[in-house]
């Protein structure tokens, strides 16, 4: 089965272990680039731009262990 281009904010909530509100208010700052779609407006995220996003977690915090900032 292929993968859905789109996932809704349940979906990316599931999958980065997080509340759909703090889904939402990534999405609503612009951490997380979606759009909304249909008459009520119902936001949708790229599967490409959640792996982006996670694979920039991933750069940030390596850069962060190198420069000694987290432990």
């Amino acid at each position: 089965m292929a993968q859905p281009r789109f996932l809704t904010l349940s979906d990316v909530s599931e999958i980065l272990s997080i509340s759909v509100a703090q889904a939402r208010a990534m999405v609503r700052s612009g951490e997380l680039p979606a759009i909304q779609v249909g008459g009520r407006g119902q936001w949708r995220v790229e599967t490409q731009k959640l792996e982006e996003y996670i694979q920039k977690g991933y750069e940030r915090t390596e850069q962060a262990v190198r420069e000694g900032s987290i432990g």
